[in-house]
Order: structure tokens, then C-alpha cells, then sequence
């Protein structure tokens, strides 16, 4: 039940993977995030997109 929930929150339909973070990881950890600051990358699906 909880898992059918959780699925139903997130507007991709599945649940996240470790490949699907490794994108933003690897950019933010990369020279091409040296401005970044302070921010918050929304890696989930689409679950907080309401």
C-alpha cells in the first residue's frame, strides 16, 4: 500500500534510481557548477511539481 502510494505521488511513475542523480552529482561537483550557490535541485520525479 505504501509503495502504490508513494507511486501515485511521483508524476514520472516509478521511483528513482542512483543513475538518476548522477547527472546533477557529476555537474555540480564539475567546474561548471562554480557559481552555483546555494541552491536545491529537485531530483524526484516530479513528486513536488503540484
Amino acid at each position: 500500500d505504501k509503495r502504490a502510494w508513494i507511486l501515485d505521488k511521483i508524476k514520472l511513475g516509478r521511483v528513482g534510481k542512483v543513475e538518476d542523480i548522477m547527472g546533477a552529482a557529476v555537474y555540480l561537483a564539475s567546474d561548471a557548477a562554480a557559481l552555483v550557490t546555494g541552491t536545491a535541485v529537485m531530483i524526484d520525479g516530479g513528486w513536488t511539481a503540484d
